[in-house]
């Protein structure tokens, strides 16, 4: 389904591109979200688990940072996993503001045995994409979200 938009050229284009960015995300996600619930995991929670797991213990702020969540979301998100004995969060002595957030044992055994299973469905879903063309994608993607991320000047359009 694409845009239906009347506006211009690169405006249809650009919300064209949008909306299939955006089913194809939500297909992906829904199919890894699907995949999660044998764990009892959400997308956020397998998020900080993956995160926690491959760059070691992180600032709960950062955390947020990298998953793009917002101080209350990953709060919740940390708060559940908590309860789950998955994860501890320990106040830093010198400054109770800093909250550490790290593995427990039974956080990164769950990790271990999750993560190859999702990273699989992940390359499955991708493999439409030849080795060339995901590079290309990724690169795109990349671009997009450090132009949103940065914010988006008019001026800045390529088609105007």
């Amino acid at each position: 389904m694409g845009s239906h938009h009347k506006g211009s050229k690169h405006e249809v284009q650009a919300l064209d591109a949008y909306i299939k960015l955006m089913r194809a995300a939500n297909s992906v996600t829904h199919e890894i979200s699907k995949a999660l619930t044998e764990y009892s995991l959400t997308t956020s929670q397998f998020g900080v688990l993956e995160t926690l797991y491959h760059l070691g213990d992180l600032q709960q702020h950062t955390l947020g940072e990298k998953l793009l969540k917002s101080g209350g979301n990953i709060t919740t998100v940390v708060d559940n996993l908590e309860k789950r004995k998955l994860i501890v969060r320990e106040r830093c002595k010198d400054d109770r503001r800093c909250i550490w957030v790290r593995l427990t044992t039974p956080g990164r055994e769950l990790i271990v045995e999750v993560y190859p299973k999702i990273a699989a469905k992940i390359t499955a879903d991708l493999h439409v994409l030849p080795a060339a063309e995901l590079s290309s994608f990724g690169e795109m993607c990349k671009r997009i979200g450090v132009h949103s991320r940065n914010g988006s000047d008019e001026s800045s359009s390529p088609s105007k």
